[in-house]
């Protein structure tokens, strides 16, 4: 019974502590925690609260159409904007599912359950109480009774004296035996509460594994979360790495010096092919040289200088020029003259084609 009661109490404390930092997860401020707390109390509908994520969304999405929506930076605004009111959904989505399959039985248990076995345990203590009262009783009446009967109280003279003091045995008899009855009575109150508050603290086992259940849900529920979110960053690389092109171009065109090149950045680091003649590109001319150049299938690599890469994420080919990427697959790669520095020729196998820097980690 002790051993009943000491995981009892464990479990009431333990689950109080994983409610309260679960509540922290889900909800960092303390005063919008304060706040649907009191309305759980007044049993009033929590009203719905903008997370951090469509907030950030909405600025991004004003600012783009101050700085206009056309522009590159107002472009990637608007794309990083819609990604973050979609997190935002996710997290939310997320939130109202922990709250109904994990918190919700959590609390049901500290305010149901858990109240009604101090509420027994509580009488069971008063019971107690009373049943040492009783045998406390009894044990002062058959010591009054023993003395009574070993010590007869002859020192009086007088007929009435003597009567009493020879039926004191009798007297003390009689409260012996209601004592006795008294604690039978109070022992078997005793004995049924026990009973009672026992199976209520076996039922801590049923507990266990209801919450054992919730926490499935919630580790399935943080999964998905997680999951979304994690597509979601993905879908936006692959466009903002479609989108540097445009951006990188933009930038190239508004040099200042006429006569000098831009640094190259992929050059610095990977081995580029050399003697191959890069042909400037002319709007609405297809550039046919620099197309035969960048076409994967027919370039060579060069005979040294080519380095390995760890792929950091999976990427999907958009065209047949270039490769479809397995997250920690090793590849190798390398740049060619013309290329845009935000792309590399990448080689796995018989397989070639044109793979984002940014899903690679380059390795010395």
């Amino acid at each position: 019974f002790e051993n009943l009661l000491a995981r009892a109490d464990s479990t009431k404390n333990w689950t109080e502590k994983i409610l309260r930092q679960t509540e922290v997860l889900l909800q960092p401020n303390p005063s919008a925690r304060v706040e649907e707390f009191l309305y759980e109390k007044l049993d009033r509908k929590v009203p719905s609260r903008v997370t951090n994520g469509e907030l950030l969304a909405q600025y991004m999405t004003e600012a783009a159409n101050d700085f206009g929506p056309g522009t590159p930076y107002g472009k990637t605004l608007i794309k990083v904007g819609e990604t973050q009111r979609r997190l935002g959904a996710a997290e939310r989505d997320f939130i109202h599912s922990a709250s109904i399959n994990f918190l919700t039985p959590l609390r049901n248990f500290l305010e149901g359950d858990w109240r009604t076995i101090s509420k027994e345990r509580r009488i069971l203590q008063n019971r107690r109480l009373d049943l040492d009262a009783c045998k406390a009783r009894l044990k002062k009446a058959k010591a009054a009774e023993a003395k009574a009967a070993a010590v007869p109280d002859f020192q009086e003279t007088r007929p009435r004296n003597y009567v009493l003091s020879a039926s004191a045995s009798a007297l003390w008899s009689d409260e012996v035996e209601k004592a006795e009855h008294e604690l039978r009575l109070t022992q078997t109150e005793f004995d049924r509460q026990a009973e009672v508050t026992r199976l209520l603290l076996e039922g801590i086992s049923s507990t266990h594994v209801n919450h054992l259940r919730c926490l499935h849900e919630f580790v399935e529920s943080q999964t998905n979360y997680y999951a979304q979110c994690y597509q979601y960053m993905l879908d936006l690389q692959k466009q903002l790495g479609r989108f540097s092109g445009t951006f990188v171009g933009n930038a190239e065109s508004t040099s200042p010096a006429a006569g000098t090149s831009p640094p190259a950045v992929a050059a610095a680091t990977l081995p580029a092919v050399p003697t191959i003649p890069v042909v400037p590109t002319i709007v609405g001319v297809p550039n046919t040289v620099a197309e035969s150049v960048l076409n994967p299938n027919e370039v060579k690599p060069p005979a040294s200088g080519t380095r390995k890469a760890r792929v950091l994420y999976d990427y999907e080919a958009a065209d047949s020029t270039e490769l479809a990427l397995l997250a920690d697959e090793m590849i190798t790669v390398y740049s060619l003259p013309g290329m845009d520095p935000d792309w590399l020729i990448g080689e796995r196998g018989n397989q070639k084609g044109k793979v984002p820097v940014t899903y690679l980690e380059l390795l010395s």
